[in-house]
Parts: C-alpha cells; structure tokens; sequence
C-alpha cells in the first residue's frame, strides 16, 4: 500500500509523529559494524557440499557440516548478503519448540512430543553454547516468555495448557490479571501464561554474522550477491550443477535453504509454502523512568493471545520491538521490494502498541520494516529430498524459524549423508509433509478469506465460523 491511499485527514497526529523518522529497514541490519559483503562468484567452482541460502538454515547446516565432517568442501551461495531475509527481519525470539508450540505439537505430532520437546530443548542448549564457543555477540539470553490475554476469552484453557506444558518439562505460572501486569505493566492484560524455560532472546543480525565469521573460519567459501538461477543434475558428473550470473557451482550435494524463493529451484516445494509479510516497529531506546514504568525486569519475550496477535521484546539498549497482528498475503503470492513498507499497518501497529503501554506517549519509532515469513499449513517445516537424494531442502517454518533452523541443519545433513537410523530421521516430523495450498488464483481466495474470518474471529470473542471449523478439521488452522 502506497502512502498515497492513506487519508492523511484519518491519521492520528500523535501516530503520524511516532512514525516520522522510521527508517524503512531492519534495525537489526542497520548497524555500524555490519559486515562488509563477500565477493560475488565468479568462474566456476566444485565442492562436496553447496549450501544455497545464507540465512540460519543455510549457516547452521554449513558450520555442522565442517564439524561433523572435517574434511568436507562446503560452499555456500546467498544472494544478497547474510541474513538478509527472514533471518534478519524477525524478533528474536529463538524458541525450542521444533512445532510452533506446544498446542500445534501435540494437535499434529501428539505421541512425539516429549521427544520432540527434549530434542527442541537440546537444540536451544546447543544453540548457545555454540554462541558462547565461538564468541558471538548477540545477547542471547534465555528468559522464557510471557503469552497474555487481552480478552476474556483467550483465559480458556490456559490452565489446561499449563498442565500439558508442565507434562512436557516446563517450567510454567499462569496468571492471573495483577500477575500479568506486574510481569508487564499494561492495562490490557486480563491474564496469561509465564514460561521461564523454552525459550531465548537473541540479536539475529548479529547471530546472522556471527554464524557467518565461524563458517569462514572452518573453511567454508561463502559468496554473496550470488543468486543461484537453476539448479540441475550435472550432466558430465554424478552430481548437481548450480548456474550464477558470472560462475557455476558443481557439487555431489545440495542442501537448499531458501525458503520460499526456493520454489523456484525446486518446484515440488511450491505447493506447499506461500510467502505471507509481517511488519515490525522498533522504538528509540527509552528512558530509565519510561523502562520502570514497563515494570519489565527479567525482559521475557512476550506475546498476546489473540488469533492475530503482536509479538514484543525490549533490546539491550532499551528498545521495544512491537510486531505482527496483520500478517498480508499479496494475491498471486508476489515478492517485491514495495512490500517491505506498509504505511497503513505501520499506523495500526502504532496505534496498538500506544494502547497497550499508554505510559510510553510520546516516544518515537527509530524503524519499521516488513518480510516475509514462508509459511506452511502445519505452520512448522518440512523436509525432504530431490534428484535422487544429492539435494535436500528445509522450509515452512512459519515463524519461530530461529531456533528451529539449527535443527533443520541437522535433518539436512542427516538426509544427505543417508544416516536415516538418526533419531530425529524416523520423527513424523521429519518424514511426513503439510497439506498443500490449492493452485491460485484459488489460493489467493482461500488465505484471503481466511484472513477475513480470523479477524471476525478477534472481535466475536474468538468464535471461528464456518469456514475456520472447516479448515480446523482438514488440520489448515490459520493465525497471524
């Protein structure tokens, strides 16, 4: 949406100040010690292992590879710089949870989850000790999180969830409307949940480059700016042949990890990811009186519990990041750079976040920024492998794809290297696929449509309609 559809006459002066200055980009990239780019590729190369895609997925599966494999010759292709996409547009939160959370687990993977759980909490523990290892500075903290209700609807079943959470190794509280608030001062909150396991806060920018600097230091040859424009069997050798605009990669494995642009590569993966767009605002650092009136001490991620919710988190220089709610598909399932500013949902998103922290008046937005999110109807990623098993691909993770990515590396590799008797290799998880979304136009229909009825879903205290019911019980349950 162009500026140009906005009424300025409709905007809240208040609002339109606290977006004035917000630089269109995210702030986790917008630094002054980011990385200079690597050079593009040019010629052409071999390796044993071509990884395409410089985001977690492909970084984690590059650095395991040199660890598992000392001896192996890993490259990796990015086609713009590190981190560049979702990795380094999110919020932070690196969860353990390998399924979107414990709800979507158990209702998909019921008799997995302990194991899933355990594995997902090992990850989270490897992750930072990786961190630690190899002296990244990204303010990995593991804090739990907060999930609070902001209607009184959303307080079923919390205790039910607490009960399967502690069943599952949790640590949780529920709370009731003072202990959500004295957790987070808001006069939202009616009440909530609070995690002090299961999750971590991290910089992902920063974890973006710090992955980056240790793949550099195993000997894996990164290039940037390096678009892999097709991917085939290569015809003079048993293995794959990547095509750049000035080089070419031959390698007997592929582990893709491109996410949705990935469809392009591979077509079977198409059908089953869309690219759906959140939007971020980051504000300026706040006062030390504006940060006690949050009364936000253990700085826990947190999010609301509606079925288009907003995920938040303050930053080690006193920033809160406040995004989501209006998660948009673009019929036709377009990517273009226009998409990455949406000045009416900045505007809501404004307006929500001055709702919820009406202590905080006045402050300023320093950023506001969009990506996509390459979302699957199981809303947690999916593997699989192509061209008789020299290529295997990761995607759909649909959110909370920090934590989980590093696993995804681990079941790329493992596919690669045919260790199917790896623990992880016999979960459904692993071996089973989402239900594919219909070709469009009929696909843009059916998320439009869906979008419309979560929304009406919001204000009729969380009663799904017809349409919700339907695809609840083909397991397509949608929320933002």
């Amino acid at each position: 949406m162009s500026t140009s559809s906005i009424d300025a006459r409709l905007v809240d002066p208040a609002i339109a100040r606290s977006l004035a200055g917000a630089a269109p980009r995210s702030f986790w990239l917008d630094q002054p010690d980011a990385p200079e780019p690597l050079p593009a590729l040019a010629g052409g190369v071999t390796a044993d292992l071509a990884v395409i895609g410089g985001g977690f997925t492909g970084l984690w599966t590059a650095l395991l590879a040199r660890d598992r494999y000392p001896d192996l010759d890993v490259v990796l292709l990015e086609a713009k710089t590190v981190g560049w996409a979702a990795s380094g547009r999110n919020g932070g939160f690196c969860s353990a949870s390998l399924t979107h959370g414990i709800g979507n687990g158990l209702e998909r993977f019921g008799d997995e989850m302990p194991l899933l759980e355990k594995l997902g909490e090992q990850n989270l523990r490897e992750i930072g000790e990786t961190i630690a290892s190899r002296g990244i500075d990204c303010d990995f903290r593991p804090t739990g999180e907060l999930a609070l209700a902001t209607a009184d609807w959303q307080l079923e079943g919390l205790d039910e969830e607490a009960v399967e959470a502690r069943r599952l190794g949790h640590d949780v509280e529920v709370l009731d409307a003072a202990g959500a608030r004295a957790e987070l001062a808001s006069p939202l909150w009616k009440g909530g949940l609070k995690y002090t396991t299961g999750n971590a806060m991290v910089e992902p920018g920063r974890l973006a480059w710090g992955l980056r600097r240790a793949c550099l230091a195993a000997g894996v040859r990164i290039y940037e700016h390096t678009p892999v424009t097709s991917l085939s069997r290569d015809t003079t050798d048993p293995g794959m042949l990547m095509r750049t605009p000035y080089g070419s990669v031959r390698a007997g494995r592929v582990a893709l990890a491109a996410g949705v642009p990935g469809g392009e590569l591979l077509r079977r993966i198409s059908a089953y990811v869309v690219p759906v767009w959140d939007y971020v605002l980051m504000t300026e650092p706040l006062s030390a009186a504006q940060v006690e009136s949050l009364g936000w001490r253990d700085k826990r991620g947190a999010s609301d519990l509606g079925n288009q919710f907003h995920y938040f988190r303050m930053t080690r220089d006193n920033r809160v990041l406040w995004g989501g709610y209006d998660a948009v598909y673009y019929n036709g399932g377009r990517i273009r750079s226009e998409h990455e500013t949406r000045p009416a949902t900045f505007i809501s998103l404004a307006a929500q976040f001055f709702a919820a922290f009406p202590q905080l008046e006045g402050v300023s937005f320093t950023h506001a920024w969009g990506g996509v999110i390459d979302t699957c109807s199981r809303f947690c990623a999916f593997f699989g492998t192509a061209q008789a098993g020299r290529v295997a691909y990761a995607a759909g993770y649909t959110g909370l794809g920090v934590g989980a990515s590093r696993f995804a590396a681990q079941v790329l590799l493992d596919k690669l290297n045919h260790h199917e008797d790896e623990e992880r290799s016999r979960l459904t998880l692993v071996g089973s696929k989402p239900l594919p979304f219909p070709p469009e136009p009929l696909r843009s229909g059916v998320i439009q449509a869906t979008r419309a009825s979560i929304a009406r879903a919001d204000k009729n205290d969380g009663r799904r309609d017809l349409w919700l019911r339907l695809l609840d019980r083909l397991g397509l349950g949608f929320d933002s």
